[in-house]
């Protein structure tokens, strides 16, 4: 059973799942957020040291990817209150994301990768296998089905 949709307003042009997810993550803070929570820090300061970015932006970000259903807010100090932030399901399960998309600037953006991630004994690399089949994901193998009416791959179709 797949988990329930996140709330995300209709966005312009072909509907697209990468689309509704550009809306809810797809700016800079709202994916290094992410980045500092999964990689434990979860207090309003620590996450804006880390991520530099400027205090009001950030309280707005967090904001709306608890909304969103990404982080959840958790009171870890009643008087004065005071919050942290925790990722939910849908959080964590951007952390393959965030390692591939590691993964593509340690190739493509910088000189020398600055993090390493270690699974077990070796760095992590995030594979191109099916996990339905085993098989590797090669693009030649792919072919893509448009599931919305009016819309091919070319894009929407003319009115008849």
């Amino acid at each position: 059973m797949s988990p329930a949709p996140l709330d995300v307003p209709a966005v312009a042009g072909r509907p697209c799942s990468v689309a509704a997810a550009l809306e809810i993550i797809g700016d800079r803070w709202s994916l290094l957020i992410v980045r500092e929570v999964l990689f434990g820090n979860h207090r309003f300061g620590e996450i804006a040291r880390n991520t530099g970015a400027p205090r009001d932006r950030l309280a707005a970000r967090l904001k709306e990817l608890v909304a969103a259903g990404v982080l959840e807010q958790r009171e870890y100090q009643a008087s004065p209150p005071r919050s942290d932030y925790h990722l939910t399901k849908a959080g964590r399960d951007l952390g393959t994301v965030l390692q591939v998309l590691r993964e593509w600037g340690d190739r493509w953006a910088v000189e020398s990768p600055p993090v390493s991630v270690r699974h077990h004994d070796h760095e992590l690399k995030i594979g191109g296998v099916c996990s339905v089949c085993g098989e590797p994901v090669r693009a030649r193998d792919l072919t893509r089905e448009m599931h919305v009416p009016d819309w091919d791959m070319a894009g929407p179709r003319a009115a008849d």
